[in-house]
């Protein structure tokens, strides 16, 4: 069985998390930290955007492919695919300014996705 959306969106996510981590070791090797991130505020900050969106973006994915599986509409599951998209770039840009309303904005649109993915797979499975 196909499963364009899902694939698609998970090709997106793979790329947008090595990018995230490449901004890791980037900041492990500028403040020479290569455990924890000591003091280091620059280091926390690539950190936290790379940990958050690992944190999030596989079970994201997960529901969007149960859904897809269960026969969901391509145009609602784009639309999910493109809310969790959207929502985790605008997140990883809004980590380290305070207050953040890119971040707020990227953390309800990632958690738009998920939500909607569950329960549009929940519905999809049911006919």
């Amino acid at each position: 069985m196909a499963i364009p959306v899902t694939a698609l969106f998970g090709a997106i996510h793979g790329v947008l998390n090595v990018a995230l981590a490449i901004g890791v070791t980037r900041a492990r090797a500028q403040s020479n930290i290569f455990l924890g991130t000591g003091d280091n505020e620059s280091l926390l900050l690539a950190s936290r955007r790379h940990g958050n969106n690992t944190e999030y973006v596989p079970l994201a994915l997960l529901l969007l492919l149960v859904a897809e599986l269960a026969g969901g509409g391509a145009t609602a599951l784009y639309a999910l695919g493109t809310a969790l998209t959207v929502g985790r770039v605008l997140h990883a840009i809004g980590v380290g300014s305070k207050p953040s309303p890119l971040r707020a904005i990227g953390a309800v649109l990632t958690w738009v996705a998920i939500v909607g993915a569950g329960i549009y797979g929940l519905l999809a499975s049911m006919h």
